[in-house]
């Protein structure tokens, strides 16, 4: 199936691995051109090596999105670089580690919010005044189930997922007809969000005080989700990248779980 993106500029943030790596390649098999962000920038030039070896058309820039001068800085010189244009908006960047409520500082909260929150706020203030004048353009965020169902851990995350859930629907509401806003709200995914030395697995470990293999096994457990398993990066990619494209033309102001049914409320 052609989606209709082989014509548009595809900006991703948090590009470099995981569900933004894979988010690039589905985008690329359908032959958008692409604007990479992410602030590791190792992986991220061979994420960019990897695509452009099978004919993408990619940019990266490393910044850290985590405050307003890295956004602002990225996007300027990804509005340069593609002259303006942006079709569509990818805000992906995250962190997520397990810790308790007793655990958390306000500097803990404001980073998060910073990182999780406030970096899709600052890049879509970037690409809106272009979609607006073009009258076209799709942004699709990643959210989380754990923002319409949480869990008692990790709050800082899960309430800054919630912000990006009602700033989707607010937008949704704000920029139609020409612009659509959407997002994805993934279960567990095996990335390197959680697999990563000191990410979310270890960091479960120490909360609930077992190894990190069996501190995801105890989590998992506790989900109850029908699918019996966790998520790939790729399953989230193709629902984000079908969301981007054509083929999604009616839907705005959409929260698409991709969460192997861990949501089990009707709403």
């Amino acid at each position: 199936m052609r989606l209709g993106l082989d014509s548009k500029t595809v900006v991703i943030t948090g590009a470099a691995s995981g569900i933004g790596r894979a988010t690039a390649e589905a985008m690329a098999a359908e032959g958008a051109t692409l604007a990479l962000l992410d602030r590791d920038a190792e992986a991220l030039q061979l994420t960019a090596k990897t695509l452009h070896e099978k004919g993408a058309a990619v940019t990266t820039v490393v910044a850290d999105l985590g405050s307003a001068h890295g956004v602002a800085g990225a996007f300027t010189e990804v509005l340069d670089r593609h002259n303006g244009v942006v079709d569509v908006l990818v805000n992906n960047v995250g962190q997520c580690l397990a810790r308790t409520f007793d655990e958390l500082d306000d500097a803990d909260w404001l980073h998060t919010f910073e990182t999780n929150f406030l970096s899709a706020v600052r890049a879509v203030r970037q690409v809106l005044p272009g979609m607006r004048e073009r009258r076209s353009g799709c942004i699709v965020t990643n959210a989380s189930d754990l923002a319409r169902q949480p869990e008692a851990n990790p709050a800082d995350y899960q309430v800054s997922k919630v912000g990006l859930v009602s700033l989707t629907k607010s937008l949704a509401l704000s920029e139609g007809p020409h612009i659509r806003v959407n997002a994805v709200a993934p279960g567990p995914v095996w990335t390197p969000l959680w697999t990563r030395p000191g990410g979310f697995a270890d960091t479960l470990g120490l909360v609930h005080g077992r190894d990190a293999k069996a501190a995801v096994e105890h989590e998992l457990s506790g989900r109850q989700l029908p699918l019996g398993r966790m998520g790939t990066p790729e399953e989230v990619a193709d629902v984000i990248t079908f969301m981007a494209s054509d083929a999604a033309s009616f839907v705005t102001g959409s929260v698409w779980g991709v969460d192997g049914g861990s949501i089990r409320g009707l709403l």
